[in-house]
C-alpha cells in the first residue's frame, strides 16, 4: 500500500516553524518550499539553514504554497515537510502485523491547543495510536505542533477522512469503542477495560458527532467532585490514557 505524503509528513509553515525545525537536528526534514518571489534576508536564512543540513528547497508559486500548506494567511511563502516516522495510515495499521492496543479517536476536536496537548500527554502515556481524522478535527500544523512541544512529530498518529470511518473500521476489526460522557453511569476506574480497545474523545460543544454514536459500545464517565461538571477535552484525554496505561502495566 503506497501512503500519501500527507500520511508521512507534518507540514509546517511560516519563517520562524521552518527555520526552527531546520535547526532542530532531532527532525527529518524532507524538504523545504520557498515561493519564487521570495527574497531577502529572510529567504537567505531559510536557503543557508536548509543548505547546513542538506536539506533539498524546492521553488513554487506563491499559490503552490498556499495551497500546500493549506493556509493562505499564515505560511509567508515557505513550507517544510518533517517526516513523522510514527504516523502511518490508520488501515495500513490495523492490517499490520502489529495492531495498536490503547487507541485515542478524535471527534470534532477543532481547537489546536486542544489537539496538541491530546498528542502530547497520549504520546506521552504510551498509547499506541492516537486517529487524527483529516476532517472534522483540527489540522497537524505549527499551532498544533506548538501545542504539543514538538511531540507532535514523533506521535503515533494514524489518519483517515472522518471520525466515523475510523469508529467503523476499528469496530470491523473487533475494537469495543468507548466513549466518554459525563452523565455514564459507569466509571473508567471500574469498567472492564480490553486491553486491546478504542476510546473516542468528542468536541466540548457537540460531544461524540451523530455519524460516531452509533458505533459506540460503552460510555464511559470521569468522577467528578465538588460540583465541578465536566473536564476539558485534554484534561478528560489526559485521566483517560493515564489510566487506560496503568492497568495494562498492572497487567504484566
Amino acid at each position: 500500500m503506497e501512503i500519501s505524503p500527507k500520511d508521512k509528513f507534518v507540514t509546517v509553515y511560516g519563517r520562524k516553524p521552518v527555520l526552527e525545525a531546520l535547526d532542530d537536528p532531532r527532525l527529518d526534514v524532507d524538504k523545504v518550499v520557498l515561493a519564487e518571489t521570495a527574497r531577502g534576508a529572510a529567504a537567505r536564512e531559510i536557503l543557508d539553514a536548509a543548505k547546513r543540513r542538506g536539506v533539498r528547497v524546492q521553488r513554487a508559486t506563491e499559490q503552490r504554497v498556499k495551497v500546500l500548506a493549506g493556509n493562505g494567511r499564515h505560511d509567508q511563502g515557505v513550507l517544510a515537510d518533517v517526516v513523522a516516522p510514527r504516523m502511518l495510515p490508520l488501515d495500513l495499521a490495523l492490517d499490520g502485523p502489529e495492531r495498536p492496543r490503547g487507541v485515542l479517536v478524535l471527534d470534532g476536536i477543532t481547537t489546536p491547543a486542544n489537539v496538541g496537548m491530546i498528542l502530547r500527554t497520549a504520546t506521552a502515556a504510551g498509547m499506541d495510536g492516537i486517529v487524527v481524522p483529516r476532517r472534522g478535527v483540527a489540522s497537524i500544523d505549527p499551532l498544533v505542533v506548538k501545542a504539543s512541544a514538538g511531540v507532535a512529530f514523533r506521535a503515533p498518529m494514524l489518519r483517515c477522512a472522518t471520525a466515523a470511518e475510523a469508529a467503523a473500521n476499528l469496530r470491523a476489526h473487533g475494537y469495543p469503542l468507548f466513549a466518554l460522557d459525563a452523565n455514564a453511569k459507569e466509571s473508567i476506574y471500574t469498567a472492564d477495560l480490553p486491553e486491546r480497545a478504542a476510546f473516542v474523545l468528542g468536541s466540548e460543544t457537540n460531544g461524540i458527532s451523530d455519524d460516531v454514536r452509533p458505533h459506540v459500545t460503552g460510555w464511559l464517565s470521569i468522577p467528578m467532585f465538588a460540583g465541578v461538571e465536566s473536564l476539558n477535552v485534554a484534561s478528560a484525554a489526559a485521566v483517560l490514557c493515564f489510566e487506560v496505561v496503568r492497568r495494562r502495566e498492572a497487567g504484566r
